[in-house]
């Protein structure tokens, strides 16, 4: 079956082009839609609950967490099991999740914690899916066409960003329980699509568990600087520049634009993500990809200041806007760096450790920006994580001459 669609670029197919990537597709794209809605309805609850931006930052906290505790494990589970499986399962458990939100709102129930303690089992899930998730992705399309599959799945992932928080935001004004039933609705599909993905899995390891193949992830990535450099350049950049962890607050307090309106926001970074990777999905990045990395951070963290500043909804939006477009480039050099540069073997630890580093960018860097806000207010905490951005770029412009000098994506090969 996989020798039968093994057709080049020449030929005039993409990644869309090959089953399995279309479900692949399929199971991402409810997920991603879920999420983003779900994310709505709890941030918005949760500050409507506590009136603090500290409890935003629990909300980022209490996902992390698990990706973090979980990492050696959940990278050696992606390398030895079905990847196919495991994602299935992992959505099963998100789709739990969203029942015992829809359980607790459907109470009333005026008291966080609970909350958080589902976000712990929500993380735990997306700790074990995420690197069988990205393992999976580089053994259903050719690799002359990975760079397009991996721009149309990021910019698929997207556009879910930009309509799932809209969605939520509208949804929410009928009540939260709408926004938790329906993202558990999107669950289900996803978990359907996960399980008709057919495309037969590369041989995994089967030698036993040891510390040497737990650690074999974090080996490989501190072995290649321009790997290391790209990875904790997004984590560190992303982490100051946590600017959506307040949204809530700015749509609430500053902006005053309620449910809706913050849905507008979190969907603004995916507008302008999703422009680029559309670009990207047809076309290629081109030469000198490292440095455009760098200044794609560059203009995340401007980006990420004229949003702190303003308190004009259009600048707002354009601010975003421009932020996720930034980011999107990023995203892009630092997937074909990983997954283009590791061994299918080693995938799932490789993948593990790269999602520690984007839960710790996101989620954690939620946590940031909410203790920073609780400390110095929203604004100043905003404002300060932009100029953090700038200066972490220009740490890692000096620290990492390899990343700087990396040219040519589909120029890279694994070992």
């Amino acid at each position: 079956m996989g020798s039968a669609q093994i057709v080049t670029d020449e030929s005039g197919r993409n990644a869309l082009s090959f089953r399995d990537y279309r479900f692949f597709i399929g199971m991402r794209l409810p997920a991603a839609l879920a999420v983003q809605m779900q994310s709505v309805a709890v941030g918005w609850q949760v500050y409507d609950i506590s009136h603090t931006p500290l409890a935003l930052g629990l909300v980022g906290l209490a996902q992390f967490l698990p990706v973090f505790g979980l990492a050696l494990i959940t990278g050696h589970i992606a390398d030895r099991f079905n990847r196919r499986w495991i994602a299935a399962i992992c959505l099963g458990l998100q789709l739990l999740c969203s029942l015992f939100l829809l359980m607790l709102a459907h109470e009333g129930s005026t008291r966080v914690w609970p909350i958080y303690c589902v976000l712990v089992l929500f993380g735990a899930a997306r700790a074990f899916s995420g690197p069988a998730t990205q393992s999976l992705l580089p053994n259903l399309v050719p690799r002359e066409l990975l760079s397009r599959a991996f721009a149309w799945n990021s910019s698929s992932f997207q556009a879910m960003t930009i309509g799932g928080p809209a969605l939520g935001g509208l949804i929410y004004a009928f009540g939260p329980t709408y926004v938790y039933a329906t993202s558990a609705s999107l669950f289900l599909l996803s978990i359907f699509s996960a399980l008709m993905i057919r495309k037969p899995l590369a041989p995994r390891e089967r030698r036993g568990t040891d510390w040497n193949s737990l650690l074999a992830g974090i080996r490989f990535i501190r072995a290649r600087p321009a790997i290391a450099g790209a990875i904790s350049l997004d984590l560190f950049a992303v982490l100051f520049g946590g600017a959506t962890a307040l949204l809530p607050v700015y749509a609430r307090d500053i902006l005053s634009i309620g449910p809706l309106g913050l849905g507008i926001l979190r969907s603004a970074p995916a507008v302008g993500a999703v422009v680029v990777g559309l670009i990207l999905a047809h076309g290629s990045l081109g030469r000198h990809a490292g440095r455009t990395m760098f200044v794609a951070i560059g203009l995340f963290g401007i980006a990420t200041i004229i949003f702190g500043l303003s308190t004009n909804f259009v600048v707002s939006l354009g601010a975003l806007v421009v932020l996720g477009a930034s980011d999107m480039i990023s995203v892009f050099v630092r997937q074909n760096l990983v997954q283009r540069a590791t061994p299918d073997s080693m995938r799932g630890r490789v993948n593990a450790v790269n999602s520690v580093f984007i839960g710790a960018s996101n989620e954690l860097g939620e946590m940031e920006s909410g203790a920073t806000a609780a400390w110095l207010g929203s604004v100043e905490a905003v404002v300060v994580g932009g100029i953090g951005t700038l200066v972490v770029m220009g740490l890692w412009f000096w620290r990492f001459p390899e990343l700087r000098k990396v040219d040519r994506l589909e120029d890279i090969e694994s070992p």
